[in-house]
């Protein structure tokens, strides 16, 4: 039986996957690209499942590639979403410091969106918050004009759509899981799927919640690990959403890895307030009580795991504890709008998983990692915020295809 042959396959049909792919193509028009996604849509589960906010870039390390990519990211897809008008809003946020011991962190996370170049971001007092979210209380914050709403699944299919418009033999095949990669004598690699195989010259994988296990799949070998962290959310109801004209973020807790939960209003309607990230037991379990004994003996069979819990297990119980008491969750949405009541929220359908990176030291991999094997690239990391730079990303890793496959 006769396979077909790709020049690139590409593991993963989330946005960065698609990103990589439509700017692969882009740049090499004669070569053949397929991409393979093991769910029935593409952008089916960090991609879709996220809060849809543009990101600025103040939050990150000076100097860093998220930090870098971030902005110049964030620029292009502004161009490509009016280009192709696809809906958003730049509507602008405000972070927020609700108590004194918050300032020297506010003031560093200002001097980063300084560094970082972020445009129009201004510190602002107790007066302006109010000005611009008259239920918000606050002592100091910042101003983040250029961080926006989107929905990146939106984002995603036009992409897919870009990539067959082209007509060049370059397709996108959802409902293609990857279950095996078969190395051949002439230098190429059959990719086996559960409806077909597949030969490429050159492999990508940029396989999110996956990545580990699809790059140990090629046998390619990585000291780092993914666990999921589930974000659990709550909607404002039609009286509470008049409390929330945009988004409010606190300042984020320096010693923890995430940003805390914040209000952003939604590009297709609502107001959401999350979320949370509690460890969760099934990768793409997207319940509180889902569990599959394969991710949990997964996570807990890799010694960072352990590490990390060991680091962060103060901060783990606060967030178990808002994800199954709706007080206790509301009494943390309460420190940025104080006036908030119970029939202001009610628990949302939806909920996101992040794949965290971690190395066998319990660290997060905080920047863009790529392991490089004979030929494939499996991209273990891209960070949030990945669907902000997703053409940032999806070009840097087809520069590193161009060097490292010698396209």
């Amino acid at each position: 039986m006769s396979t077909t042959h790709y020049d690139i396959i590409i593991v993963g049909g989330g946005i960065v996957g698609l990103a990589t792919a439509y700017k692969l193509q882009a740049q090499n028009p004669t070569k053949t690209i397929l991409v393979l996604e093991k769910e029935k849509e593409v952008a089916a589960h960090q991609t879709g499942h996220n809060s849809g906010v543009i990101h600025s870039g103040i939050y990150y390390k000076p100097g860093s590639y998220k930090a870098i990519k971030c902005v110049e990211g964030r620029r292009e897809l502004m161009s490509f979403v009016k280009e192709h008008n696809i809906a958003h809003d730049l509507c602008g946020k405000i972070i927020v410091a609700t108590e004194e011991s918050e300032l020297a962190h506010m003031n560093k996370v200002f001097a980063n969106g300084v560094a970082n170049g972020v445009e129009g971001i201004e510190m602002i007092d107790a007066k302006r918050i109010t000005e611009i979210e008259p239920h918000c209380k606050g002592i100091a914050g910042i101003w983040v004009p250029c961080t926006g709403i989107i929905d990146y699944a939106d984002v995603a299919r036009k992409y897919v759509e870009l990539i067959h418009a082209k007509n060049n033999g370059c397709k996108v095949l959802t409902s293609h899981k990857v279950t095996d990669f078969i190395k051949k004598p002439d230098h190429t690699t059959d990719v086996v799927t559960e409806k077909g195989t597949f030969n490429a010259t050159y492999i990508i994988s940029c396989a999110g919640l996956q990545a580990d296990r699809i790059t140990k799949k090629d046998h390619v070998k990585t000291d780092s690990a993914i666990v999921g962290f589930r974000g659990d959310y709550y909607d404002l109801t039609e009286k509470g959403r008049s409390k929330v004209k945009n988004l409010i973020y606190p300042v984020p807790n320096p010693e923890f890895p995430f940003l805390g939960v914040h209000f952003t209003r939604m590009i297709k309607g609502g107001v959401e307030c999350g979320p949370n990230a509690v460890f969760v037991f099934d990768r793409e379990g997207y319940s509180k009580t889902a569990f599959s004994l394969r991710d949990t003996l997964a996570a807990f069979g890799f010694m960072g795991t352990w590490k990390f819990f060991k680091k962060h297990w103060r901060f783990g119980l606060d967030e178990y504890r808002g994800a199954f008491s709706k007080a206790y969750f509301l009494n943390r949405l309460r420190k940025l709008i104080p006036d908030l009541q119970m029939d202001d929220i009610v628990p949302a359908e939806r909920c996101g998983i992040r794949a965290m990176a971690l190395s066998g030291e319990g660290n997060m991999l905080d920047d863009f990692k790529i392991e490089f094997s004979g030929n494939s690239m499996h991209v273990i990391n891209s960070p949030s915020p990945a669907a902000t730079a997703s053409l940032a990303y999806g070009n840097e890793i087809a520069e590193q295809a161009k060097k490292y496959f010698k396209l």
